[in-house]
């Protein structure tokens, strides 16, 4: 064996122990995760090593992922473009599926360009890393989700992190970063994700002014809140610089758009590595996210159904110190220990419900909760059923 190749093994013992160290103490704190093959992930009614369980844990919230129409519509997509775009949109993936999907986007939000990403993750990466400069500063809401936390982190950037939904702590920042020589951006979420609680946008607008542009994140509340599910900024009445969309819940499928100006949407088109240099979504699914707006658009009976179900569920669980009141499909129950977290999951998925424990380093680690989320493909008898478990799995950790 040459010395070269004795030099290679030898280093390489490093990964093996960074590694197994790592495992053993994800372990030991009762945090590790299992990959588990699982049939109808995108349904209510979910197998999961051969259980029948109804699915309280998708973010497919209008119901769409499995829905004929949008299916139907996917599969006319296929016949018309094919499988994949097979080449990034500067090449030869953009198509007029694609251009029409931004323009839908365009006249529905109100925004002068749309910009089409694989995926949520990459769309948030690409745009704090495309804007940001050394001598800016970006401000986050300190439970934004983790692409726009590790984009801050990764950023040439000053980043700073207020207080989660605080105003205040917002505007003492500003005020102490107002002499910077850069530009500023603050960034939020419409909806957060574990905690289902809705940004203050107005009162962030207001202390911002005009000494900052204000991005917002609306993966959980697009589709799902304001006049023909428009979001967060709509229900609120407020147009932010920037909005980041994904399609991956409310719509039913995958992948994410910029909104923006025209100026933002151009250069995002010149330097944003994750769209220039990344493969477009595939035509096919270009032509089904426009009907799956069309469907949102349209079929406000399926906002009614949620709030419908949101009150069944809240009816008997309001009791409930560990029950975290929203007005959004995500009903975190807070439990505290990871431990008991677990213990509670496992107690309805044996009862024969599907909900999910989230713990660190999702959650802060005294903040393992249940993540329940309801959809319109849910029905009443399905919530009642739940909320009746959730009762005395509740009772049993007191």
């Amino acid at each position: 064996m040459s010395e070269s190749s004795l030099t290679r093994c030898s280093k390489s013992i490093g990964f093996d122990e960074r590694i197994s160290k790592a495992l053993s103490d994800r372990a030991t704190k009762g945090l590790s995760r299992s990959l588990i093959a699982s049939q109808g992930g995108n349904t209510t009614e979910l197998i999961r090593n051969g259980q029948k369980l109804v699915n309280f844990s998708s973010n497919d919230y209008l119901g769409l992922a499995n829905d004929s129409e949008l299916i139907e519509a996917w599969q006319r997509g296929l016949s018309l473009y094919g499988c994949g775009s097979a080449a990034s949109p500067i090449v030869t993936g953009f198509s007029s599926a694609h251009a029409n999907l931004e323009s839908a986007l365009c006249e529905w939000l109100g925004f002068e360009r749309a910009v089409l990403f694989s995926s949520g993750f990459s769309a948030n990466q690409a745009l704090l890393f495309t804007l940001l400069e050394e001598s800016d500063v970006v401000y986050q809401d300190k439970l934004n989700h983790a692409s726009l936390i590790e984009a801050g982190i990764l950023s040439p950037a000053t980043m700073r992190r207020f207080k989660h939904n605080d105003d205040s702590h917002l505007s003492s920042l500003l005020n102490l970063y107002e002499h910077n020589c850069g530009s500023s951006l603050v960034m939020t979420e419409g909806v957060f994700s574990m905690d289902g609680d809705m940004a203050p946008l107005n009162a962030l607008n207001k202390v911002i002014g005009d000494r900052a542009w204000l991005a917002v994140d609306d993966a959980h509340g697009i589709g799902v809140l304001g006049k023909e599910g428009q979001g967060s900024c709509a229900a609120q009445d407020l147009k932010p610089n920037v909005l980041v969309v994904t399609f991956g819940k409310a719509f039913g499928l995958s992948g994410a758009a910029i909104l923006c100006d025209a100026s933002t949407g151009d250069y995002l088109t010149q330097f944003a590595r994750h769209h220039v240099y990344s493969t477009a979504m595939p035509p096919s699914q270009a032509y089904a996210l426009t009907k799956a707006l069309e469907m949102i658009k349209t079929q406000q009976w399926r906002r009614d159904k949620l709030a419908e179900l949101k009150s069944v569920y809240s009816e008997n669980l309001s009791r409930f110190e560990q029950v975290i009141k929203t007005e959004t499909p995500i009903n975190p129950i807070i439990i505290g220990e990871a431990e008991q977290a677990t213990k509670a999951a496992l107690a309805l998925n044996k009862a024969g419900f599907g909900v999910t424990a989230i713990r660190s380093p999702t959650v802060p680690s005294n903040q393992s909760r249940l993540r329940v989320t309801l959809t319109a493909a849910h029905s009443v008898d399905q919530v009642k059923s739940l909320s009746s478990c959730l009762e005395v799995t509740l009772q049993g950790l007191n």
